[in-house]
């Protein structure tokens, strides 16, 4: 029950911190594009392979703060449906172009940033 309790806490968490950065970007770079989650993927790929290369067998309250902070705070983070839901509309919309600009962004620098997410915890430990 507290794993449970933990995770869902922690997915308030993201979710709340997911709304804020789609309110920052569309009052930052409008809302001609979907900005919000473009930097919530992004930003989450980079923060959930911190969480997973450095928290080793760490826990809260007995409960692994992989499943507390990846599966909790980064699951409500990130945002994949909404991506989805959002490139359909592009197409639907007949923005071809927007579309493949947002599936291909995203895809990118997810990846980077998850490799970036990696590359920063390796080289801050001791013998590196």
């Amino acid at each position: 029950m507290t794993k449970l309790l933990l995770i869902a806490l922690g997915g308030a968490v993201g979710t709340s911190l997911r709304y804020g950065v789609g309110l920052g970007m569309l009052r930052w770079l409008g809302p001609t594009f979907p900005y919000g989650t473009l930097a919530a993927n992004v930003i989450g790929s980079f923060l959930l392979a911190v969480v997973m290369e450095s928290m080793g067998t760490r826990q809260l309250a007995g409960v692994p703060l992989k499943l507390v902070l990846g599966t909790g705070v980064m699951g409500g983070f990130t945002t994949y449906s909404s991506f989805n839901l959002e490139t359909l509309r592009l197409a639907e919309q007949g923005a071809w172009g927007r579309a493949g600009l947002y599936l291909g962004a995203t895809v990118v620098a997810c990846l980077v940033a998850g490799v970036a997410g990696v590359a920063l915890v390796r080289s801050l430990r001791p013998g590196s």
